[in-house]
């Protein structure tokens, strides 16, 4: 077997490799993943369950399509009037985005309320003495114990 010739890593890439493996940079990763997740959740919540009730409360509009026409001809829906070439104000995009962002922050209330919570109970946990603190706790009894000159 001929010898393989040593190939020098370069310092960008080590130092590029220590980045990503640090816990805070994994941890942006996983909480992406599972805010990914979230939206899509909260996505269908708006669209699939908020928006027909409200559109049944307005008197049955279709509440994801409500639109005004600025310059153009109206046509059936918002992506057929936009695509007929007429400017429009999407507000009833709008409004969802609204809904979906007041959800997605109650929910992040919540969890950084549980959060702390948590925190403070575990903080609160009575913790035994440190290292030093038994130290100086046998340092004290050594000298009560010395009989006195």
């Amino acid at each position: 077997m001929p010898p393989t010739i040593p190939i020098a890593e370069p310092a960008w890439l080590r130092e590029f490799k220590a980045f990503i493996m640090r816990g805070n940079v994994i941890d942006l990763a996983v909480g992406i993943v599972i805010g990914a997740a979230f939206t899509t959740i909260v996505t269908s919540l708006v669209e699939d369950l908020i928006n027909p009730l409200i559109g049944v409360l307005i008197g049955g509009i279709d509440f994801s399509n409500l639109f005004v026409v600025l310059t153009g001809e109206r046509r059936a829906s918002l992506e057929a009037t936009r695509e007929g070439g007429a400017a429009v104000l999407a507000l009833g995009k709008f409004i969802n985005a609204i809904i979906k962002f007041l959800i997605v922050a109650l929910a992040i209330f919540w969890l950084l309320k549980a959060l702390t919570r948590f925190r403070l109970r575990e903080e609160a946990a009575p913790k035994g003495p440190t290292p030093s603190e038994r130290l100086l706790a046998e340092i004290l009894e050594e000298l009560r114990a010395r009989p006195k000159p």
